[in-house]
């Protein structure tokens, strides 16, 4: 990932110009994350056409954007949901995704969390070790509803990206090992309380490249043959997500040859296919709009203070993540700069060595490529209220998500004081 600007020049598209963004910057006020609702559908339907003429569901992860208007779009486009905890379940359900739908993921589920997911009948439970899929048995005979599992398969396959994004090696805190598996899946076979219908990987967030992918497919796919032949019947082949997009310069994947890395290693499988994206959908349909505040200079250094922070996109600090940023304001001259927040920590940029013109207190930035992993990884670091949310669909724009205020964020703190 890079943190200096881009030699491509960056470019606003589909239903975001720059007349529209200081519009709705008037109209609600920045920091502001804004999303093109038309945009997420178009990136839905080229995953369901890639992959048309299979049995697929593609179900939508939810923690690349868990807004619930968000959710509800892809609904409507019958979307199912991957869920990483029981408030994304409790999200998915008030949005309209149907239960059968829904996969509950994530190393870390407690008790009182699988209980209520097997008491809402969602499709299955993916589990990532041993002893959690213990726990599943144990609260399946004590609720008397036998438990729909998968287990996440660990394919040890690098998948050229960023460590802390990485999910697939060996190393990493996800999933088991192929050998650990099918002795997971024979004692599951064994037990009147498991159902082992669909086996699992997910081997790293914004791939690029397509070897990697296939190479997964190709280990689980054996691994699945052999299961098969053992009378364990699987019916739902996992895939995770993943789909990289371009921040940068990054040569994406085409979601067909996607379908095809997937599909050419299932040679005898008749299995219903689970495409699990974010990114891909919400990623490049989600800007965040920031307001100059001031503009200093520290001996040949240029920072542009603006009103969003680390708080509400913390992908630049955390990940060292690059997002072009684009300033409404036009001119021929341009120089280098810092584009920083108002957060107690040097770690609080949003931008570095960005080219931008001389700029003034009201001028807008436009940071694109944020409607992945933005607000749904925002904080109320030094107890700043977390920013609005706005759609824009078929040339209407709509608030899905008022501003906080002060008095949200100390109401569950007052009446103790």
């Amino acid at each position: 990932m890079k943190n200096t600007h881009s030699l491509n020049t960056p470019k606003l598209s589909g239903n975001f110009d720059k007349t529209l963004l200081q519009r709705v910057a008037r109209e609600f006020g920045t920091p502001l994350y804004v999303y093109d609702f038309d945009r997420i559908q178009e990136k839905y339907e080229q995953l369901k056409v890639a992959f048309g003429g299979r049995k697929t569901m593609i179900c939508y992860a939810l923690k690349a954007n868990s807004n619930l208007s968000v959710i509800k779009k892809l609904a409507s486009l019958e979307s199912g949901a991957d869920c990483v905890s029981l408030g994304e379940i409790k999200r998915a359900i008030l949005a309209g995704i149907p239960k059968y739908k829904m996969i509950y993921s994530g190393v870390g589920k407690q008790e009182f969390e699988i209980k209520e997911a097997l008491k809402i009948g969602i499709l299955f439970i993916n589990v990532e070790s041993k002893e959690e899929m213990l726990l599943v048995e144990s609260c399946a005979k004590k609720l008397g509803i036998p438990a729909r599992i998968s287990v996440r398969v660990n394919p040890d396959i690098d998948p050229q990206t960023h460590p802390y994004i990485s999910t697939g090696l060996k190393e990493n805190k996800f999933g088991v090992s192929i050998e650990e598996a099918k002795g997971m899946y024979l004692l599951a076979h064994q037990s009147k309380y498991l159902e082992p219908i669909g086996i699992h990987f997910h081997i790293g967030s914004q791939l690029t490249k397509l070897k990697p992918i296939a190479e997964s497919a190709q280990k689980i796919a054996q691994l699945t043959h052999s299961l098969l032949a053992l009378k364990i019947d699987i019916k739902f082949f996992d895939i995770g997500g993943g789909i990289g997009i371009t921040y940068s310069d990054e040569a994406t994947i085409n979601p067909y040859d996607y379908a095809q890395a997937v599909l050419g290693e299932l040679h005898g499988l008749d299995l219903t296919i689970i495409c699990e994206p974010g990114r891909f959908i919400v990623g490049n349909s989600g800007i965040f709009l920031t307001k100059v505040l001031y503009q200093k200079e520290h001996q040949s250094k240029r920072f542009v203070i603006v009103d969003g922070a680390m708080n509400d996109l913390i992908r630049p600090s955390l990940y060292n993540a690059y997002h072009q940023i684009i300033s409404l304001v036009e001119s021929q001259s341009v120089s280098p700069a810092d584009v920083v927040g108002p957060i107690c920590e040097s770690g609080d940029y949003l931008g570095k060595n960005v080219s931008l013109p001389p700029l003034q207190n009201g001028d807008l930035l436009a940071i694109l490529s944020a409607g992945a992993y933005g607000f749904s990884m925002a904080s109320n670091y030094n107890t700043r209220p977390r920013c609005a949310e706005v759609a824009i669909e078929n040339g209407q724009i709509r608030l899905i998500r008022k501003r906080e205020s002060i008095e949200d964020l100390v109401a569950l703190e007052k009446d103790y004081l």
